[in-house]
This record gives structure tokens, sequence and C-alpha cells, in this order.
């Protein structure tokens, strides 16, 4: 009987040792999980990343810290932890599988967050269709068209797109292309041009508005005309523009030949940057 009790205090005495350290594991552990935690948010937070990230982050850092500090606790208790990660690598495996699309998707939408290849507000082009920005989460953004329709796009497929930006340098360059006939004076055409340009006081001296000859076509005199604005104000000078210049060559006795060629159409980019 003696002996008996004698292992059975050898036991409890080794497993309640261990037992202590375990618990010790965990309370400590959790506490330096929250400090590092903690530090990661507040390294972020200096970086100006976004808070949606920052949470996030913050979140998966204590899960992963606390998922291996319970691991060694169990291993001090003795207990077979090999099995046990597998199980867990294995489920992971399944589970990223499983959500393959949603990952790409919040993969991009974190690198689009980091590096901020636009901003809400910015109307860009991207995935096929242009808007203005009007949310970016972790899987998604959200673009409002010109034609005021709300375009929800994956992360993943604006990402692997060409992304352009028509806000992000504040100015734009408005093209048009005015044909004039063969019988009419270019000088006079390329002076009536620039009275009209120096009028709209929207257009900007810097850079310098362009007026060139860039084609003799089968039934015209091809200019480019080519001035520079806010981003703001893009297609109200465009559209100002096409209605002056032919109020102009009539005023003028300039004819315009039909039909007329405008190369440079970006009808579905309407509104942008407004």
């Amino acid at each position: 009987m003696e002996a008996i009790l004698q292992n059975i205090w050898e036991i409890t005495t080794i497993y309640g040792i261990k037992a202590i350290i375990a618990l010790l594991i965990l309370f400590f552990g959790r506490l330096i999980a929250k400090l590092i935690t903690k530090i990661v948010k507040q390294l972020m937070e200096t970086s100006k990343i976004d808070t949606t990230i920052v949470k996030f982050v913050g979140s998966l850092t204590y899960i992963a810290l606390m998922a291996f500090i319970i691991i060694a606790a169990l291993g001090q208790l003795g207990i077979q932890t090999a099995s046990f990660i597998a199980v867990l690598a294995a489920a992971g495996l399944a589970i990223g599988l499983a959500l393959q699309g949603s990952l790409s998707n919040f993969a991009a939408g974190f690198l689009m967050i980091i590096f901020r290849p636009f901003t809400v507000g910015d109307f860009i082009e991207g995935g096929g269709v242009a808007g203005t920005v009007e949310e970016i989460s972790i899987f998604t953004t959200v673009l409002r068209s010109p034609d005021n329709k709300t375009v929800i796009i994956p992360n993943a497929k604006l990402s692997e797109d060409n992304i352009v930006n028509w806000t992000t340098k504040g100015t734009r360059r408005v093209d048009l292309v005015m044909g004039i006939g063969y019988e009419d004076d270019i000088d006079k055409a390329k002076q009536v041009m620039a009275d009209v340009i120096a009028k709209d006081d929207r257009i900007l001296k810097n850079p310098a508005p362009q007026i060139a000859l860039v084609e003799l076509a089968d039934s015209s005199v091809n200019f480019v005309v080519r001035p520079w604005v806010k981003s703001g104000d893009y297609w109200d000078v465009h559209f100002a523009l096409t209605e002056n210049f032919k109020k102009a060559f009539d005023a003028n006795s300039i004819s315009i030949p039909y039909p007329q060629r405008d190369v440079h159409v970006y009808e579905h980019k309407a509104e942008g940057g407004r």
C-alpha cells in the first residue's frame, strides 16, 4: 500500500509540476502575444496603413501566437502534438483550396491598400470598367460608373489588369482632331483655334496648348488640338471646344469636311474625373 501511495505521489508531483508549467506557459504566453500584437498594430498605424488591414493583421498575429503557445503547453503535458499539427496543416490546406478565389481577392486587396494605386474619390479604369472609386475593401472595390451604376469588382481581377488613374496627376490633356478643307487657309484656321482656346479660362497656360497639322487626309487637312486642363474640367472643356471650334469656323468661313473624323474617342469615359 505504501508503494502504491508513493507511486501516486510521484505521478501527481511530476504531472502537477508539468500542469503548473503548462498553465504558466498559457498565462505568460497570452500576455506576450497581446504585447506583440499591440506592437505590430502600432507599427502599422505609424506607417498609416488602412485600419481594416491593421485590425485583420493584428487578429491574425494574435491567433497564430496563441496557437503556438497552446501547442507548447500541450507538449509540456506530454501530449504528442505532431499529429495535432498535421491535422491543423491538412485543415488549413483544405480551407485554402476551398477559398482559393477569396484568398486571391484578399491578397490583392491587401496589396492595393498598402501600395495605394488609387484612393476613394479617384476616377480609374480597370477590370474592364471605368468609374469613381467609392470603397476599397479587403475582397472587392466599389466603383460608381459615369451613368451612376454601382460596379463591384473583385480585387484579384482589378490587380491583374492595367489600372489607369485619371485623377492622381491632377491635370489631363484634351485630345481633339479638327479638320478643314484643302481650299482653306491653314494659318487662319490655326489662329481661329488659338483664339477659341485663349478665351477659355479653364485651359491651363502651362503646359502650353498644342495646335499642329497632323495629317493630309482624303477629304480634309487635320489638326491635333491638345490643351491641358484640370482633371475635373476634362469633359466640360472637351465638349465646349468642339462646339466653339465649329462656331468659330462658321464665323470665319472655314469649312469642316463631312464626315468630321475624330481619332480620339473615349465616350465610355464620359464624366471622367468629375
